[in-house]
């Protein structure tokens, strides 16, 4: 069965190609797609999409928020936040509302449609350079924050959170530790089930601010010395 794929994008050339994009794979099926978010809300909680492209900068109700208002609805619907910003505020401010990955708008054509696989795979997809500041972020743990669950991840879970949190694919991390990718699945989903998270980037959070000793964690490939 095709992935319905719905789009929030106020500018509409850039919505224009997505639509494009979408529509030209048999294994997609788009949904709708829209200008802004006031006029996605009444749609997409009927709509129902396997996946919202979300764009965060949106006129009026901005994506986060959209995001927010919405997952509580379609508690099923993975979001991807497709945005020009970096900064690790958006980032956390998307995670935290119930994105699942996010991704930049100059993300080739190719690369954004094998995160939407992913995404639907179980998967969180998310640039390496988008991965590599929600990790700088977390060199000094916030204050007043609570425990994780107590349940602790097993060694090959944290092998994978780690390798995860540096920025490694689902592929490279089956690749590093000489397992399947559908068993690199397995760890995550018990990861997240285990930190009580959603998503890659809450995941991240969660157990970094708490469990990684500082420089721990391994640098995903290509990353230049003192970038990880």
């Amino acid at each position: 069965m095709p992935i319905t794929v719905s789009i929030v994008e106020d500018d509409c050339e850039a919505r224009k190609v997505l639509v494009d994009w979408v529509r030209a794979e048999a294994d997609f099926r788009l949904g709708s797609d829209h200008g802004s978010a006031e006029s996605a809300l009444p749609v997409l909680p009927r709509e129902a999409p396997a996946i919202v492209l979300m764009d965060i900068n949106l006129p009026g109700l901005n994506g986060v928020e959209c995001v927010r208002q919405l997952k509580v609805l379609l508690p099923e619907t993975q979001f991807v936040m497709l945005t020009v910003y970096e900064d690790a505020e958006h980032i956390f401010n998307a995670l935290a509302a119930g994105a699942t990955g996010y991704l930049l708008k100059h993300t080739p054509r190719a690369e954004l449609l094998a995160a939407l696989r992913e995404v639907r795979a179980g998967g969180s997809p998310m640039a390496s350079n988008i991965a590599r500041r929600v990790v700088q972020s977390f060199r000094t743990p916030p204050p007043a924050l609570a425990p994780p669950p107590a349940t602790e991840l097993s060694g090959r879970e944290q092998e994978v959170l780690e390798l995860l949190a540096g920025g490694y694919l689902y592929k490279e991390i089956a690749e590093q530790l000489n397992i399947s990718v559908a068993t690199v699945n397995t760890y995550i989903r018990r990861i997240y089930e285990k930190l009580q998270v959603r998503s890659r980037g809450q995941a991240v959070a969660r157990f970094n601010r708490f469990s990684a000793p500082p420089g721990r964690l391994t640098p995903a490939p290509g990353t230049p010395p003192g970038c990880h």
